[in-house]
């Protein structure tokens, strides 16, 4: 019996650039083939022997834009993790490679290009990255998530951003977190690492239980979407369930019992059903958001990359899935305006969760695993 196919996956830095990378390994396990990730020292150390993948770490970092030395010393750890990367291809002789992004997909998508290995880069961005600017002449595809102008040669195919399979049993979800079935849920959340104006802003717009509660109407009966926004009982609470990040999490406090504050949140995709609205920045994260059907208030990061957080969140706003607020205006009672606004108006808020469910790409993992078992046959 001949070998399995086997992929070299090489991404990390945080969540946002592995978890994706987790659900195509996922697709490609599924279908018989072996993976291997590639990664350096961040999320990727625990999220990927967690998921049953074996981890090869190699030492890279971020090439800085305002420090030269940090910056020299940054290429120099690019051009040695290179030469590193080849020879840890050579001994794991994988049938192709994919970039899934973080700076180890740029190193070891040079050493795959420079082997002739099969390679596949997914963007997760609504531009491309630097990394992927470069090696885009040498991938046998381009798996994007958002269609880019001048990106639509047969190089490049729009997949949307893999997620993990969404959560499906609300009830479950409910209970994990000790959430009553006519509770409003409010998730907030910044990333792996968190988002300081977002923590500061929710923590004072939503201290006072009383006052967040008054923000609903007794439920009336009117119909939920994918089970957003139950219509039971007559008492309804807010709660709010807050992923604060590793940043600032130990200088934080909950303000009372209607407030669950955690540093994380594992199985993400319970919280994001468990709830009704959300809160958040607007990187890869809105395709989970989306996959799940909720509407979202998105206050993009403001020193991403082309500013591709704005252009993400744009694309949600525009299909009516999203209200946007610029960081710079985001104030606790800019917050508490719009939660309240879309919380009181029950109609709007169904209608925005279905806009945000249309947006969904279920299909993406599977579809950019397709991509690297079509390219390893070749």
């Amino acid at each position: 019996m001949s070998a399995p196919i086997r992929i070299v996956i090489a991404a990390g830095g945080t969540a946002g650039h592995v978890v994706p990378a987790l659900a195509v390994a996922d697709a490609l396990r599924a279908d018989g083939a072996s993976v291997v990730f590639v990664g350096g020292e961040r999320a990727e150390k625990e999220l990927v022997p967690a998921a049953g993948y074996e981890l090869r770490t190699l030492s890279v970092e971020g090439i800085s834009r305002t420090n030269p030395l940090k910056a020299a010393r940054a290429v120099a750890k690019a051009g040695a993790g290179v030469v590193l990367a080849r020879s840890l291809l050579g001994s794991l002789r994988p049938d192709a490679v994919m970039g899934g992004g973080g700076y180890v997909a740029g190193t070891v998508g040079a050493a795959a290009a420079s082997r002739r290995l099969p390679l596949v880069l997914t963007e997760a961005d609504s531009h491309l990255g630097i990394s992927n600017r470069m090696l885009a002449r040498f991938a046998t595809r381009v798996c994007l998530a958002f269609p880019l102008d001048g990106r639509d040669g047969d190089r490049y195919l729009v997949t949307g951003r893999p997620v993990p399979p969404p959560a499906t049993d609300r009830a479950a979800a409910r209970a994990r977190f000790g959430l009553a079935d006519g509770d409003v849920v409010v998730l907030v959340f910044g990333g792996s690492l968190g988002a300081r104006s977002i923590n500061g802003a929710a923590l004072e717009a939503f201290a006072d239980a009383a006052t967040v509660d008054g923000w609903v109407a007794p439920a009336s009966g009117s119909a939920s979407t994918r089970g957003a926004a139950p219509a039971s009982g007559s008492a309804r609470r807010v709660r709010i369930l807050h992923a604060a990040g590793a940043r600032d999490f130990a200088t934080l406090g909950s303000p009372g019992p209607h407030y669950d504050l955690r540093e994380y949140i594992d199985g993400f995709g319970e919280a994001l059903l468990a709830s009704d609205l959300v809160v958040a920045r607007s990187g890869g994260s809105i395709f989970e958001v989306a996959a799940h059907g909720r509407a979202a208030i998105l206050i993009p990061y403001p020193h991403a990359a082309a500013d591709h957080q704005s252009a993400n969140a744009r694309w949600m706003e525009k299909a009516g899935a999203a209200i946007v607020v610029p960081d710079a205006e985001l104030t606790a009672q800019r917050l508490a305006d719009e939660v309240a606004a879309l919380l009181r108006d029950r109609d709007r808020l169904a209608a925005m969760s279905a806009a945000s469910a249309a947006l969904a790409r279920p299909d993406a993992a599977q579809a950019i695993a397709n991509e690297l078992l079509a390219a390893a046959a070749r």
